[in-house]
């Protein structure tokens, strides 16, 4: 029996590994002929053996710096080329700096909001005739950090608000055309870019990491570390037909480790 995304196309920006990676192998499973775009083509074919080994078509990469206007529009121009159609975009690229803020060097917050949020807008123009046609779904990636700030994590934090509020501003424009708008704010996940916050963590205050990651835990209240697979189950949820009637919303992933209600 057919599978609900066979013969459709998924394109995931950060998606040679970690979160990124867990979302099109989460597709693939169900049919869908992933794209996996990113800067690093060492990453990308090691990112497409872990998803076509999950199933579905063979995943099509393409390796180019997303936070440059020429990038996305590589990205698009290449799916548009080969298949004419794009009926989900997962936003997921962007790996900003943590770290003391006096620390924190002006390239730095360019760079994290070049790669996280004007990589996403640029992608989500572009991708909008095609998924329009579709009745797609964009869904986008942004983190914890978007609603508990911290001094030590003020990029991330303020690149992944910006997100959610451009995520909820577009909701007329989805409702308009069709196309389902949302994002999720992952928490902590075991992935390489968690190890590597884990290491700016421990540096800014004079911690060592298994400190650092015990703290994560008791202070949280969590249960465990979270795995790209739960974001994966919940991005599946959203682009699917169940999930068509949660438009222009957030929703976070983390065990219940952001405190206050929302």
């Amino acid at each position: 029996m057919p599978k609900e995304f066979d013969g459709k196309v998924v394109v995931v920006s950060g998606g040679s590994r970690g979160i990124g990676r867990g979302i099109a192998a989460a597709f693939a499973r169900e049919c869908a002929q992933t794209v996996l775009a990113a800067s690093n083509p060492a990453t990308l074919a090691e990112g497409a053996k872990a998803v076509a080994a999950a199933g579905g078509p063979e995943p099509m990469t393409i390796a180019g710096d997303l936070r440059t206007l020429a990038g996305c529009e590589q990205v698009f121009a290449e799916v548009n080329k080969r298949f004419k159609r794009c009926d989900v975009l997962v936003n997921n690229a962007g790996a900003t700096k943590g770290g003391k803020f006096f620390d924190l060097a002006d390239d730095l917050w360019a760079d994290g909001f070049a790669l996280k949020y004007h990589a996403a807008v640029r992608l989500t123009r572009l991708f909008w005739p095609l998924l329009k046609e579709a009745h797609g779904t964009v869904i986008n990636i942004g983190g914890g950090a978007a609603r508990s700030p911290g001094p030590e994590f003020l990029i991330g934090g303020s690149v992944n608000a910006a997100l959610g509020n451009f995520t909820k501003g577009l909701t007329a424009l989805g409702n308009r055309d069709d196309i389902n708008v949302n994002i999720v704010h992952p928490g902590t996940v075991q992935t390489e870019r968690h190890d590597q916050l884990v290491a700016s963590f421990a540096k800014a205050q004079n911690k060592t990491e298994e400190q650092v990651r015990a703290e994560q835990l008791t202070k949280a209240g969590l249960r465990r570390i979270g795995q790209p697979e739960d974001v994966a189950n919940l991005v599946l949820f959203l682009a699917s037909a169940k999930g068509r009637h949660v438009q222009g919303t957030s929703v976070t992933v983390d065990g219940g480790g952001t405190p206050g209600y929302y």
